[in-house]
């Protein structure tokens, strides 16, 4: 028998209609375990303490990177802006990429992973340079953000051991220095809501002691272990400006970090 150059098509059997409830209801959890799995921190390393890291340039660093910023610690991870565990190395920030550089939580987390070996730390930077603490506001962008990357890194299980937080020198006026204590409780509070840590303690570093009007900020700063639950602080004293009078040099912000580290410890 001849071939008539055609091929046969089998038959298909018609497609369901999309809306009957079985298919609607595979959907929808197909759609659920996709966006679950965004929300998550990339696969990696098995991180069990987190520490988010929120604020402005201070704490995003712009101090000048060298060779002892560029060597990661095996048991010190950073978030990503792609929520990917990474071995974490300066700069870790990543808000204004032209200007980052060293700040105080690749310090902080070296000496955090020092003192507890049977940790591995993760820390979230979620700061952003020139931001005052309105832009902080519970609902805004840069709030929305860190929780949600928060969240991305507690998914696995780890624990959130602590909030760092440095900021101030946008709000380094009178008028809003005056009404700093009010704000930032109210920032803290939703903090803890949000993120379920009702007794993780927050840990708040003075600005620079070298920033025009500054004090104001400090003075501040000073009353918030005393009026928000759960607050340290810790000292800019004697630390350094890389020579704009405003971002602290590098030696000065990884001696930051381990300040906080310091009052991380106090118990």
């Amino acid at each position: 028998m001849r071939s008539t150059g055609r091929r046969l098509r089998p038959r298909l059997a018609p497609i369901p209609d999309m809306k009957t409830p079985l298919l609607s209801a595979l959907f929808a959890l197909l759609a659920a375990s996709a966006t679950a799995a965004d929300s998550r921190a990339g696969a990696g390393p098995a991180v069990t303490h987190v520490f988010l890291l929120i604020g402005q340039s201070n704490m995003a660093g712009r101090g000048p990177v060298g060779a002892e910023d560029r060597t990661p610690d095996p048991r010190v991870f950073a978030l990503g802006q792609d929520r990917q565990w990474r071995p974490a190395i300066d700069p870790l920030a990543f808000d204004k990429p032209a200007l980052v550089g060293v700040g105080p939580g690749l310090a902080f987390g070296k000496a955090v992973a020092r003192a507890h070996p049977d940790w591995i730390v993760g820390l979230v930077p979620a700061p952003f340079g020139g931001s005052s603490l309105d832009e902080w506001k519970p609902g805004g962008r840069l709030y929305r953000d860190a929780v949600a990357r928060a969240e991305a890194a507690l998914s696995g299980g780890a624990r959130l051991e602590a909030i760092l937080w440095h900021q101030g020198e946008s709000d380094a006026k009178p008028d809003l220095a005056a009404t700093y204590v009010a704000r930032f409780q109210a920032l803290a509070a939703s903090l803890r809501r949000d993120l379920g840590a009702a007794q993780v303690p927050i840990i708040a570093g003075e600005i620079g002691r070298f920033v025009a009007g500054g004090e104001a900020i400090n003075r501040q700063l000073g009353l918030l272990p005393a009026t928000v639950p759960h607050c340290r602080l810790v000292s800019s004293a004697g630390l350094s400006d890389k020579g704009d009078q405003l971002h602290f040099d590098t030696p000065s912000a990884r001696e930051l970090g381990r300040r906080y580290a310091a009052a991380f410890a106090e118990r």
